[in-house]
């Protein structure tokens, strides 16, 4: 009798395994909707188009994107982590909704690591500190004494509570030693654009959807949060070179789906993304907005990247003592 069972439960499993393969080789049979938890013009809106651009001439069907913004892109992530795990519904987040989240959301409602089956990294996405073009400052050091001078007389803009603009210009006025008042925006789309406007005064972010604006000198560029300069910016200096050596960040974005969906989907959507990243014309692209090809993708290296994304954050967020509601 026991080994009845057993024979059935290894036949049952099989079964379900033919049945995942063969779902996975005829996916996708239509469109797949994909989440930015951003306002669109922002730096993960923008990655995410480029790279889906290619995507969907692999698979075959369009990847129409849903702007899902509020709660520095929780609300859209959450909305990804519950959704069907067909492979029909994916998620482009970045280090804001699953390496700061879990420090800044006391209840937040996912969990970055085991609420998603991890896809890939689409890009890493350098740093740098930017003002309005009317401040009357040019370099960094000028900003920061500005900032020093008075502490309540610049507004930083930011794509909302938890995502990468907030929590980069947090560490960074966190090591100036001030705390100036917040601007919050449901996007770094729309803060890029009251920037642009001197709607408020500077702000952190990532570089890939910026880069044109500081191109036109729409907006002002102090330093760039890398190692090294960046090759689309290049007149910039890097936080070493403008007197700031420690301020080192940079952000990523990442592909995500629900947890569940079946491995042989994710691996098909990860080949997608290595195919896109690997292009000439898809990596010139990216390069040209700054942002970098990652040097490992792939399911494996995406969850190590959140799992190293939450260590590193946590301790920087809660020394600040800074908590959304």
């Amino acid at each position: 009798m026991g080994t009845q069972v057993t024979l059935a439960a290894v036949i049952a499993v099989a079964m379900l395994a033919g049945m995942a393969q063969a779902v996975a080789q005829g996916y996708p049979t239509k469109p797949i909707n994909v989440i930015v938890p951003y306002a669109p013009g922002g730096n993960t809106d923008v990655v995410a188009r480029i790279v889906l651009e290619h995507m969907g001439q692999t698979l075959g069907q369009a990847m129409p994107i849903e702007n899902i913004g509020g709660a520095g892109g929780t609300t859209g992530s959450n909305r990804a982590a519950k959704a069907t795990p067909d492979g029909y519904t994916i998620l482009v987040g970045q280090m804001g909704t699953h390496g700061a989240a879990p420090a800044l959301y006391p209840n937040l409602p996912y969990n970055p690591l085991t609420d998603f089956e991890h896809v890939s990294q689409l890009s890493d996405t350098p740093i740098a500190v930017f003002g309005r073009k009317t401040l009357q400052v040019n370099t960094l050091q000028e900003l920061i004494a500005l900032i020093k001078a008075d502490p309540t007389r610049l507004n930083n803009g930011h794509g909302g509570v938890g995502s990468t603009s907030h929590v980069s210009c947090l560490l960074f006025t966190t090591m100036v030693g001030a705390r100036p008042p917040q601007v919050a925006y449901r996007g770094s789309g729309p803060a890029l654009n009251d920037l642009i406007a001197g709607v408020h005064d500077f702000m952190c972010d990532q570089i890939p959807h910026t880069v044109p604006q500081v191109l036109a000198r729409n907006i002002k560029a102090f330093a760039i949060a890398t190692p090294e300069r960046s090759a689309a910016i290049p007149n910039v200096p890097t936080t070493a070179e403008a007197g700031m050596p420690t301020f080192i960040a940079s952000g990523w974005n990442a592909m995500f789906a629900p947890k569940g969906t079946p491995k042989e989907i994710v691996d098909r959507l990860a080949a997608a993304v290595d195919a896109a990243l690997k292009n000439p014309a898809t990596r010139k692209r990216l390069e040209e907005i700054g942002a970098v090809i990652p040097a490992r993708t792939g399911p494996d290296a995406l969850r190590t990247l959140v799992a190293s994304e939450i260590e590193k954050w946590t301790p920087v967020i809660k020394a600040a003592g800074v908590v959304a509601n």
